[in-house]
């Protein structure tokens, strides 16, 4: 039994190649997006045709959001809205349903309101149904079994374990290298981790010191623009890229 995701952006917060770090779980009841950097609808396009898995914007209906930063979160709006004018032509569909940790959620609504509260007459519900995981409860999201952990980052900010069956895929978030988090990604075969300058983001070098039955289950994502693939030993995930346990 497998499991996939797919690469919809490598890049870090600065990245002029790049889009802002994220992806889409191909679930047993549908796509999941892992955050959501801008310009959304661009970011599915192209890493649906470089990868040949369709990520139609209107066919996802479940957003993990790991944190607020912009890289991981700037494209919430057109998303939502592009839902919420599907629900006007079809009231038959359902709102997608926004998945993050209570830290996350309490922030999101202050942060999306100004551009979407149509003159405060509406909340968050009425683009999302805002569902909360919790660190050390396992959530079931479009079938796919969802953990997360609160990282080491300068704002809330989670990990994430992705299981469907035996099989998992652990998903770093931002963070500073912490050896435990290391550890509770390593519990799945693959790790999508994170690699950026200090102290908020995780230095190359602390995950070339881990030992090698860690070390081979790594694939880097959230890279600078000046890193050399060349140089380092453990790959670096581009857009358009399947990531797949089995």
């Amino acid at each position: 039994m497998a499991l996939r995701i797919v690469i919809t952006g490598s890049g870090d917060a600065f990245s002029e190649r790049h889009f802002g770090s994220s992806a889409v779980a191909v679930a047993p009841e549908g796509l999941v997006m892992i955050d959501c950097p801008d310009p959304i609808h661009r970011v599915l396009r192209e890493a649906s045709a470089i990868s040949g898995i369709a990520l139609d914007p209107a066919s996802i209906h479940d957003v993990v959001i790991t944190h607020l930063h912009g890289d991981h979160a700037n494209g919430l709006e057109a998303f939502a809205f592009t839902h919420w004018l599907l629900r006007r032509q079809d009231t038959s569909r359902r709102k997608p349903r926004l998945h993050a940790a209570a830290p996350v959620m309490e922030r999101m609504w202050s942060r999306l309101a100004p551009s979407m509260d149509q003159g405060g007459t509406v909340t968050i519900e009425e683009y999302f149904e805002p569902r909360i995981l919790v660190p050390g409860t396992a959530a079931w999201v479009a079938g796919m079994q969802v953990d997360c952990r609160i990282t080491t980052h300068m704002i809330p900010t989670i990990g994430l374990r992705l299981r469907h069956g035996a099989v998992g895929i652990g998903w770093s978030g931002d963070t500073g290298f912490e050896p435990a988090h290391v550890d509770w990604l390593c519990e799945c075969g693959v790790v999508v981790h994170e690699t950026s300058p200090p102290p908020f983001h995780t230095p190359v070098a602390d995950l070339l010191a881990l030992p090698e039955r860690i070390r081979r289950k790594i694939r880097l994502i959230h890279a600078p623009d000046d890193f050399d693939p060349a140089s380092c030993p453990l790959p670096l995930v581009q857009e358009g890229d399947v990531i797949e346990a089995s």
